[in-house]
């Protein structure tokens, strides 16, 4: 009978650090043939849905506002969930982000370090001035905009990803801290995870244990601004929440992109609404404040060691 094996390999992809481990009886070059078109997958999303890349789907589709753009199926879903999370938030999330994001100094492509080109944009533009129609799967952007799906696309990568990995025995997907488990980990057990210290890089605040699931975090310990590095990249178009400063916001959720997006508008919304609207979600959250204060959604409370 053969042995389990386990392979694992990093590349760098989405602007982070993607690992993916696979787990199963097939041979090692199996696991790597798997492995590889799981990576495929991630690139085909980013290649559609990157802000940073001037060939991407995404700036094609800001070069032409006022026109309906025919877009990849992809892109189209990618902005379908931003529009439904920006409506359940009243706009505390919104993918017409992308301009505020460059003006502080967001604009470098992470593998080659080019700006990004420049985009006219309309300084009254939200995300209710984007339609779509389901039918044609095309786009129409009423004002000259320049849209950000960061906190959408690295979930939908992963769970694209996924797919590509159905059949093994178990899998784990870690995209920068947003994280998708499937079957059993090399020890044969469910996966176990830990939630990263806001202020100490190296060390864990919490450890989860699940499979079958997403886990991913939102904080704003990461990705600070080069033009001023009090500044992180999840921004709130209407102004600053209530409440004490939340530094991260773990969400659990049956998808990548669920997880993410809840986890990035949970964060947004601020620590006075932020477990409420998971809970609302059906979903499972954590958040911690500057305090290092941990709250936690009843449902969590199944998945903590």
């Amino acid at each position: 009978m053969r042995q389990m094996l386990h392979v694992e390999e990093s590349r760098l992809l989405m602007g982070t650090v993607v690992s993916i481990e696979v787990v199963g009886k097939g041979s090692e070059s199996q696991h790597h043939e798997g492995i590889d078109h799981a990576f495929e997958a991630i690139r085909f999303v980013e290649e559609a849905c990157s802000r940073f890349d001037d060939r991407s789907a995404l700036r094609e589709l800001c070069r032409h506002p006022g026109e309906w753009v025919q877009v990849p199926d992809v892109l189209f879903e990618a902005l379908r969930i931003a529009l439904e999370v920006s409506d359940l938030t009243d706009g505390a999330f919104d993918p017409t982000i992308g301009a505020t994001l460059a003006r502080h100094g967001f604009t470098r492509h992470y593998l080659t370090g080019d700006v990004a080109e420049s985009t006219e944009t309309d300084s009254t533009v939200t995300y209710r001035d984007i339609s779509l129609d389901q039918t044609t799967r095309k786009v129409l952007l009423h004002k000259p905009m320049l849209l950000d799906l960061g906190a959408i696309a690295k979930g939908l990568a992963i769970d694209v990803a996924a797919g590509a990995l159905q059949g093994w025995e178990g899998y784990a997907i870690n995209a920068g801290g947003d994280i998708y488990l499937q079957g059993i980990d090399p020890t044969g057990n469910p996966w176990t995870v830990g939630i990263q210290h806001p202020l100490i890089r190296d060390e864990r605040i919490a450890w989860l244990q699940a499979t079958d699931l997403a886990i991913c975090t939102s904080g704003s310990y990461e990705r600070r601004s080069p033009l001023d590095h009090t500044v992180h990249h999840i921004f709130n178009p209407l102004g600053m929440p209530s409440g004490t400063p939340m530094v991260s916001c773990t969400v659990i959720a049956p998808l990548a992109v669920l997880a993410d997006a809840v986890s990035t508008a949970a964060f947004l919304l601020g620590s006075d609404k932020a477990l409420e609207f998971v809970d609302e979600a059906e979903l499972a959250g954590l958040c911690i404040d500057e305090q290092l204060s941990i709250s936690m959604t009843q449902s969590m409370r199944r998945y903590l060691l």
